[in-house]
């Protein structure tokens, strides 16, 4: 028994997935990527930009032949897609042949609903929104033997008003930290040497908990894990990330000094439509501060444009911002309406061509920024932990990796490298890659 899943949308998506792949895994499927070979077919789905929606939408219509010619075939969305409002109704309609529709919070009920469809040939589901505390102990088929995601809180309380994340994903909720503790030192113990600890929001981690906890207590309580050599963390919201977990991260020695800071817009006038909580002014003085505690940082950041009302001069001041803070990198989305967020309903809408021209300008400034940031590495001997090779069969062997700071260097090395923190001499620095040599 074969089974194939593809995983659409953010990290918290993919970890999801090996959580879906485990339970598969345990069921005696055998994993593989032909579809076409495949006895249940799972989509874990992303619905934050309306751009993921249709591209599933076009997977599912391209599988209804192969469910013709294989009637027992399993097709299943699962993920943030499926906790939609209607779309078990919007998928009888528009995708008949789908079986399964099982949404974000009830990963564990995968084999019985499975079970039920082989046993019953009908459609099944499961969207509800238990608000229980997150699953635990879950089994998973992870993606790398060197790195690891792992969940710390599941769901929203910011509530921007773009965003469908509260909607689809439940209120905030913070895993116990010694599960989190526990899951950490289990995952070193078998070789493990990188971690990101997944959350929506991760500044606000144990908020909910009885009694309270901090991210910064567990961020601590991470970097004395044995094994460990590096604890990367997403997402950090501004408004949250305070001055006090940038102290903590200073007493560190493991967590990196990489900050990811979704700014989303300069214009303090966009910020308050969109219910960020913080001011332009705000968000450079915890720049400043994190490059004073740490010179070396890496700061990278998303931004949307085109949001509803969004002027030139609002969008001119995003373009100052990119110069004024010079990320290494950043994530550009257009803004894309989402039924049931009050931006939705705003009055305004950005006509598609002017978001078009202001996302295409925004990325010819991310890149010059980009490219200067990279250039200022050159000659530098930087740490890779080397995850992925290519080459071989008389091709000379290429591996690559990351940074501390997150840079995605490729390089000229042996297989041995593979899984270790090699030094690698920047040779030439690109606007989204840096390649280097190996320093033996």
């Amino acid at each position: 028994m074969y089974a194939y899943v593809e995983t659409f949308g953010c990290q918290a998506n993919v970890r999801d997935s090996e959580n879906i792949m485990g339970m598969l895994a345990e069921m005696g499927y055998q994993i593989t990527s032909d579809q076409s070979v495949a006895d249940i077919i799972l989509f874990n789905t992303c619905c934050i930009r309306e751009k993921a929606e249709q591209k599933v939408f076009s997977r599912l219509g391209a599988l209804r032949a192969l469910k013709q010619r294989k009637p027992d075939l399993i097709i299943g969305i699962c993920g943030c897609m499926a906790q939609q409002e209607g779309m078990a109704a919007l998928l009888r309609r528009k995708a008949g042949h789908v079986d399964l529709l099982m949404g974000t919070q009830r990963l564990s009920r995968l084999p019985e609903l499975i079970a039920q469809i082989r046993l019953s040939g009908t459609f099944q589901t499961d969207t509800s929104e238990t608000g229980a505390p997150p699953e635990e102990n879950l089994p998973s088929l992870r993606r790398s033997p060197y790195k690891a995601l792992v969940n710390i809180t599941y769901g929203c309380d910011n509530y921007c008003t773009y965003c469908v994340v509260p909607y689809v994903r439940g209120r905030e909720r913070s895993r116990n930290m010694d599960a989190v503790l526990e899951e950490l030192r289990a995952l070193s113990r078998t070789g493990i040497r990188e971690v990101t600890l997944l959350g929506q929001n991760v500044n606000t981690y144990g908020r909910d908990l009885d009694p309270s906890s901090s991210f910064h207590a567990l961020i601590q309580a991470a970097d004395r894990i044995p094994g460990l050599r590096r604890v990367r963390y997403l997402t950090s919201h501004p408004r949250d990330f305070s001055r006090q977990i940038i102290d903590a991260i200073k007493e560190t020695q493991h967590v990196c000094r990489h900050f990811h800071l979704p700014v989303q817009s300069g214009s303090d006038r966009v910020l308050e439509m969109m219910n960020r909580g913080y001011t332009r002014d705000y968000y450079l003085a915890l720049v400043e501060y994190i490059r004073r505690v740490f010179p070396q940082a890496t700061v990278t950041t998303d931004f949307i444009v085109g949001f509803p009302g969004e002027t030139d001069e609002d969008f001119r001041d995003t373009l100052s911002l990119v110069k004024e803070v010079g990320f290494s990198s950043a994530f550009t989305f257009m803004y894309s309406p989402r039924k049931g967020t009050p931006a939705a309903s705003m009055e305004n809408q950005i006509p598609l061509a002017a978001r078009k021209e202001r996302l295409a300008l925004l990325m010819r400034a991310q890149e010059e920024a980009s490219l200067a940031h990279h250039t200022r590495l050159k000659d530098r001997v930087v740490e890779v932990l080397a995850d992925e090779i290519s080459g071989g069969d008389g091709a000379p062997c290429m591996l690559s990796g990351k940074t501390e700071g997150n840079h995605s260097v490729v390089f000229s090395g042996e297989p041995s490298m593979l899984g270790e923190f090699v030094p690698v001499r920047i040779t030439e620095p690109q606007t989204w890659i840096l390649k280097g040599e190996a320093v033996c």
